[in-house]
């Protein structure tokens, strides 16, 4: 899905929002997000065409020209996101057919999910630069905050048990609690929306474990983690901010461009362990390293 390029007329200030207005857009753009996770491509013809999809674009456009005004040079760093409907660039007589439709839209809506996270980031960054602007030096304050740090850890994790037990086991040895998805109640709700109710943790660790397999078309299948893995990855770095998200890579995984910057772990070995101890405290945790080196 290619970049929207902002036209050669003037580009317009950045929209400046309250505090408010920012919380605002942050849920509409996870609105956004919970509907394109959503999103049933079965439902596309045999042409890829699907009004529902068409009104999904609209509303993703609406919602980021609420968010950053239209005509910025913001709005055009994410106006991609909208681009939901798979065009091929050529056409033969077996090419394309209803499953490269089909594929091709599911790309275009995980690149969209992948946008609008970091959309949110974006977002929660303006937020933070606000607090910071009126909130005065008072030192009781950070000690405060210091003391409210939550231990929960939410673990996002794929198909390989054993790596997730190892790590949750590890993180309650030192004190926090594990959180993990499968163990709660659905409530009737979607993955995206128990991600959200459980998602007031103080750190993430992500497990890249490879339990897929992918490729470019016509390439060779490689390891992969779960596309769960990579979107709720996603999610905790527009969440938490990336100092507070840890990644560990067991064996050989590709690892998506889109997360190029996202600094992560090998998992083979012990190494990890202190790898994560030093990430949890570098986030302003407290850590026994004696139980750190027996664990």
């Amino acid at each position: 899905m290619a970049r929207a390029k902002p036209p050669t007329t003037t580009v317009a200030p950045k929209l400046q929002l309250s505090p408010q207005g920012i919380e605002r857009c942050i849920a509409r753009l996870q609105e956004r997000i919970t509907e394109l996770a959503n999103f049933d491509v079965s439902q596309l013809s045999d042409d890829g065409a699907s009004p529902k999809l068409v009104a999904l674009s609209t509303s993703i456009e609406d919602t980021l020209v609420r968010c950053f005004g239209e005509n910025t040079s913001v709005y055009y760093r994410f106006s991609s996101a909208a681009q939901l409907h798979f065009s091929p660039g050529v056409w033969t007589e077996n090419y394309p057919l209803r499953h490269h439709y089909v594929q091709g839209t599911e790309d275009n809506i995980q690149q969209s999910m992948h946008m609008l996270l970091e959309a949110q980031r974006t977002l929660r960054e303006d937020l933070a630069d606000h607090e910071h602007a009126t909130k005065p030096e008072n030192p009781v304050v950070a000690d405060n905050i210091q003391q409210a740090l939550s231990r929960k850890v939410f673990i996002v994790h794929g198909h390989d048990e054993g790596a997730r037990e190892m790590v949750a086991r590890f993180l309650e040895r030192l004190g926090f609690q594990s959180i993990i998805l499968h163990e709660q109640a659905n409530q009737g709700r979607t993955v995206m929306e128990k991600v959200e109710t459980h998602g007031e943790v103080g750190f993430a660790v992500v497990l890249l474990t490879p339990d897929d397999e992918g490729c470019a078309k016509g390439g060779t299948p490689e390891p992969r983690a779960r596309q769960n893995v990579l979107l709720e990855l996603g999610y905790f770095l527009g969440r938490l901010g990336r100092d507070k998200v840890c990644a560990l890579k067991r064996g050989a995984v590709e690892i998506p461009s889109d997360f190029a910057g996202v600094v992560w772990e090998p998992m083979d070995g012990n190494g990890w362990k202190q790898a994560l101890g030093r990430e949890l405290e570098a986030a302003g945790h407290d850590i026994d390293w004696n139980k750190v080196m027996r664990a």
